[in-house]
C-alpha cells in the first residue's frame, strides 16, 4: 500500500512549492519596486504588482493541487473529476518547468522538477484495476446476479445429477 504515503509526500511537496514560489515572486516584486527597475520602458510598479499577483495565483494553484493530494491521502480513494484534472495539469506544469530548468538553471533544478513529476504520476497511477472496480458503484462482474434464479422458465434449478422432471 504505497498509495497513501505517496499522497502525503505529494501534498507536503506541493505545499512547500506553493509557499516557496509565492515567496520568491513576492521577493522579486519587492526588489523591482525598490530598485525602480524597468524593462523596455514598462512601469516598475506594474512589473512589481504583476510579479506579486502571479506568484500568489500560481502559489494558490499549487496549494489547491496539494489539497487534492491531501484529500487522497486522508480518504484513501483515488482523485476523481476536477481533482484528477488538477493533478494531471500539475504533472504537465512540472514537466514543462523541468524542461525549462534544464536549459536555464542546470541539472539539479531539472532533477527536482522531475522528482515531483514522478511523485504526481505515481499518485495518479497507483490504483490497479481491482481497486478501481471496488470503488465503482453497481454490480461487479464476479458478483452473483440478483433477481429470480432458475432455469429457462424461472423455476428453481434442478439438483445436480437429477434427470428431467415430469410436469
Amino acid at each position: 500500500m504505497v498509495r497513501r504515503p505517496v499522497a502525503w509526500v505529494v501534498a507536503v511537496v506541493l505545499f512547500a512549492e506553493a509557499l516557496g514560489f509565492a515567496a520568491v515572486n513576492w521577493l522579486l516584486g519587492e526588489v523591482v519596486h525598490r530598485q525602480r527597475m524597468s524593462l523596455a520602458g514598462l512601469d516598475s510598479n506594474v512589473m512589481s504588482t504583476s510579479s506579486k499577483i502571479g506568484g500568489v495565483v500560481f502559489g494558490l494553484y499549487l496549494a489547491l493541487c496539494a489539497l487534492v493530494a491531501l484529500l487522497v491521502a486522508v480518504r484513501g480513494r483515488r482523485p476523481a473529476g476536477f481533482g484528477r484534472v488538477l493533478l494531471i495539469s500539475a504533472a504537465v506544469v512540472h514537466a514543462l518547468l523541468g524542461a525549462f530548468a534544464w536549459g536555464l538553471l542546470g541539472w539539479t533544478a531539472f532533477l527536482s522538477m522531475i522528482v515531483v513529476l514522478a511523485l504526481i504520476v505515481l499518485l495518479l497511477m497507483t490504483y490497479d484495476q481491482g481497486e478501481a472496480e471496488e470503488e465503482r458503484p453497481g454490480p461487479r462482474p464476479d458478483a452473483p446476479a440478483s433477481g429470480p434464479v432458475g432455469g429457462p422458465h424461472g423455476s428453481a434449478p434442478a439438483a445436480p445429477g437429477a434427470g428431467p422432471t415430469a410436469p
